[in-house]
């Protein structure tokens, strides 16, 4: 997987993380796949993608999904959003709606690319990084997990303030890795369209999230998109 790489500064922060067994063990995986043809989301460029979008030194923001879009074409490495000419998935178009509760003036867009997020800091990491095509989740419990457990791990011990948002019960099992007494957790149900009318809506996490940044003296999000 020569192909995929990652920014300077996540990859001196995990550089110690590369070297663990299991991530050898991870990548060998994945290459054994697509020596089998296994189509496998999204292309090894975008693996890293919310990493190479955001840099550590830049964080803000931290969005947790489970794993990438298994259509073709959906993903391309930042949870909840899908490259342009990709129509939005229920769960994005849930997003925008709670948006436009938080912020009226929002506009709600015809696309789901979330890439002017992750520009000012907001980091759209999935749990699990990589997909088999068509099929959910099928890359759980293959390493994945331990790798960005140990990113959030490293973002809550060398950040301050920051603003993790949990969207549902696999994001919220999260929680026990961030130090609450120096950030903030925002919690609530998935935004995915089963989920969303009695736990997503209403929790007003987008004006929370900014109202904690400018409250510890940070330029808030545009949510714009």
């Amino acid at each position: 997987m020569a192909e995929v790489k990652i920014e300077e500064s996540w990859n001196k922060v995990l550089s110690n993380e590369f070297q663990q067994t299991y991530f050898d063990a991870l990548i060998a995986q994945l290459k054994t796949e697509k020596q089998h043809n296994t189509l496998i989301y999204p292309p090894g460029p975008l693996i890293f993608n919310a990493f190479n979008q955001t840099p550590f030194d830049q964080v803000k923001v931290v969005i947790l999904g489970q794993d990438p879009y298994h259509g073709a074409g959906q993903a391309h490495g930042l949870c909840f959003s899908v490259p342009n000419g990709v129509a939005p998935p229920p769960s994005l178009k849930n997003i925008y709606r709670e948006l436009k509760s938080n912020y009226p003036e929002f506009q709600v867009p015809a696309h789901g690319n979330l890439e002017a997020w992750a520009k000012q800091g907001v980091f759209l990491l999935n749990a699990i990084l990589t997909v088999r095509a068509n099929t959910a989740a099928s890359h759980a419990k293959i390493g994945w997990e331990t790798f960005t457990d140990q990113v959030i791990r490293l973002l809550s011990a060398q950040k301050e303030h920051l603003v993790f948002i949990l969207w549902g019960s696999f994001a919220k099992s999260k929680a026990a890795l961030i130090d609450s007494s120096k950030h903030l957790i925002l919690q609530s149900g998935h935004p995915s369209f089963a989920d969303s009318h009695k736990q997503f809506f209403g929790h007003q996490h987008f004006k929370k999230c900014n109202d904690y940044l400018l409250a510890n003296q940070q330029q808030p999000i545009n949510w714009q998109v």
